[in-house]
């Protein structure tokens, strides 16, 4: 195999596997011996990860059958990138920028619609369809078909969500680059995240599940389902179609008993919200302005 095919993914699925595994052993090197990253070859191979990210050819994290499988390598080409990365000063309009990473572009091109103070960095993904309203997509993250990023949303860094979500205003999104084994946060197809909600270390929200406003999940947040004659709790998952609301629940310290925070299903997802949740959609499908 020439050098041009160790770093160009080749045509066909065997020759694309071939090419990722190759770079997933230069990638391997560098993390051990970081002197490697002097090395052109290295550089290039590094970069060429980065752009398959933003074109959505390679990702972080992909889904496994039921389950989400985390590419390791992927991760650490990200983290590799920064130090090869100068700051330089950039100008969109008036505004002024200067830092280590080129932004996204040609967004007219990949068919996303992008309305003025969205910023998304280049190494992020975003499919056809996508909507940023004034918001934030960091390097790393997938961001799927359809899907909406409202007003103040943020979208950190390799987190991967999936088709036809919508991420209400001043959603956060949380990212993660280390460890590279950490899985990022995932929201599946359809997801709804209400106004102000936090989702981060890598908890993932199932297909279709609605989250009210003001909910914060963490990886050790207590899910309990109180929708059933006995609560179910869960932690780092909310299973699909679920509706959860915020909660709290007691909670015995040494000085006393108190209330933390927790998050509670309620029920499962009615077909009402279904027509609630996808009205972005409709809207779009006529091309109506939202």
């Amino acid at each position: 195999m020439t050098d041009n095919a160790c770093v160009f993914r080749a045509h066909g699925d065997i020759f694309a596997a071939q090419s990722d595994m190759i770079m997933q052993n230069i990638i391997e090197a560098a993390w051990i011996d970081r002197q490697l990253l002097s090395d052109p070859r290295t550089q290039q191979v590094i970069r060429e990860v980065i752009e398959q990210l933003d074109k959505g050819v390679l990702r972080v994290a992909e889904p496994d059958g039921e389950n989400w499988k985390v590419n390791e390598w992927v991760k650490k080409a990200v983290i590799l990138y920064f130090p090869l990365q100068k700051m330089e000063t950039m100008h969109a309009g008036p505004l002024e920028f200067h830092d280590k990473m080129k932004l996204k572009t040609n967004y007219a091109e990949l068919g996303v619609r992008v309305v003025p103070h969205a910023v998304a960095r280049y190494g992020a993904f975003l499919a056809k369809g996508v909507i940023m309203m004034p918001s934030y997509v960091n390097i790393g993250a997938y961001v799927d078909g359809g899907t909406m990023v409202d007003t103040w949303a943020t979208v950190g860094s390799c987190a991967q969500i999936g088709k036809d979500v919508h991420l209400s205003g001043g959603v956060g999104i949380g990212g993660v680059l280390e460890p590279p084994q950490a899985a990022p946060v995932i929201i599946e197809d359809g997801a709804f995240i209400g106004s102000r909600c936090i989702v981060v270390e890598g908890v993932r929200i199932g297909k279709e599940a609605v989250l009210g406003a003001n909910v914060v999940l963490t990886a050790s947040t207590k899910i309990i389902d109180v929708s059933g004659p006995e609560p179910k709790e869960y932690k780092g998952f909310v299973p699909a179609r679920s509706v959860v609301i915020p909660g709290s629940m007691e909670k015995k310290f040494n000085a006393g008993t108190y209330n933390v925070p927790c998050a509670l299903i309620i029920g499962q997802r009615k077909p009402s919200t279904d027509l609630k949740t996808s009205l972005n959609a409709a809207l779009r499908e006529y091309d109506v302005a939202v």
